[in-house]
């Protein structure tokens, strides 16, 4: 069998939580968030095509919307490589879809990895490293593979992983089965999670052969690969919107998770840029920014012939983008969706989605 890996991203998403940056045909994945100039989807891409060892092996999922901006960001992507939704129906669906379809073109024996486009990773070797550990496995085994994140906080916006008995050693790094996946906890239980050592943050990475995930869709969500074994893409509209841990990883009895450490973040809303960027200065400024008084902020423009001035703001994100100002408090900017809602309600505020 041959055990090259075919890496997958999944670029559907919209990265409602980057507003006013993030807009309807310019979601997040199409962002240079880091200052490096590249993309997410960019980068994603180079780091799937080490792995990969050439683009050719590279497929990409996403909606129809963003169907052209894909091919715009990823030019040498093969046409026949770029999987266009024509609605958004959650993870299962695209996974399913793109799993049927590489098992149609490399056969049930394909080692598949699934990928989020909008995850930034420090430690490119380490991530290698990593990724080859978990397509021994999948290779060797009935196994589906999860990546689990070594939590360094009690996050409560991750759904966590727990494990259960040690399965083994592939490439050196210890891999468990999964004992259960956990949803979003509140902070008392997240940090009761971090005391045991037992559990990761859900990467939402996996990998797996194509016709064993094919047969365990079969099992536990035939009201969606049924209809995409039928009638292809055409199937879309009667699936049912659920993601993959839901759909299948919560109840296979295949899963294993493999926990690693090589600087991950999922970049979920503009709190991440401290993460990235912020170091030992007061504020990370991504604008032409004077401040007075004014720590802990986050200041973002895309025109830096503006200038945004602020005094006396503490622990603030100030984000100008063309004909949109968001400012927020840091702790409130999960709340930025409901607030989107509010303007595509409104004819008159829609088009600054």
């Amino acid at each position: 069998m041959d055990r090259s890996l075919i890496p997958v991203i999944l670029a559907g998403g919209k990265g409602e939580r980057f507003w006013p940056l993030s807009r309807k045909c310019r979601p997040k994945q199409f962002l240079s968030l880091d200052g490096s100039g590249k993309s997410l989807l960019q980068a994603t891409a180079d780091r799937l095509s080490q792995l990969a060892g050439n683009t050719q092996a590279l497929w990409v999922v996403t909606s129809a919307q963003l169907a052209d901006g894909v091919r715009e960001q990823l030019p040498h992507l093969p046409p026949d490589n770029l999987l266009a939704e024509p609605e958004g129906r959650d993870t299962a669906p695209a996974l399913a879809w793109a799993t049927l379809e590489i098992a149609r073109k490399y056969g049930e024996d394909a080692l598949v990895g699934f990928f989020p486009a909008d995850h930034w990773i420090a430690d490119q070797q380490a991530f290698q490293q990593t990724i080859d550990a978990a397509t021994q496995l999948a290779a060797a085994e009935a196994a589906i593979v999860t990546l689990g994140i070594a939590p360094d906080y009690p996050s409560t916006g991750y759904g966590y992983i727990e494990q259960g008995t040690l399965a083994g050693s592939f490439g050196g790094l210890p891999v468990y089965h999964v004992s259960r996946f956990t949803e979003k906890p509140d902070r008392e239980t997240a940090e009761s999670f971090l005391t045991t050592g037992k559990f990761s943050w859900n990467s939402g990475m996996f990998i797996f052969r194509a016709g064993l995930v094919l047969s365990e869709l079969n099992t536990h969500a035939p009201e969606i690969i049924n209809p995409l074994q039928e009638k292809g893409i055409a199937a879309y509209s009667q699936l049912p919107k659920k993601s993959i841990d839901y759909a299948l990883m919560e109840k296979t009895q295949l899963a294993y998770v493999l926990p690693a450490s090589f600087g991950w973040d999922d970049l979920g809303d503009w709190n991440a840029l401290d993460r990235l960027l912020k170091g030992d200065a007061l504020n990370v400024e991504l604008a032409t920014h004077v401040g007075m008084d004014t720590k802990g902020a986050i200041v973002y423009a895309t025109d830096q012939d503006e200038v945004i001035v602020t005094i006396g703001l503490e622990d603030v994100v100030v984000v100008r983008d063309r004909n949109a100002t968001l400012i927020v408090k840091k702790d409130r900017t999960q709340q930025i969706k409901q607030i989107l809602k509010t303007l595509q309600d409104d004819p008159k505020l829609s088009n600054f989605l």
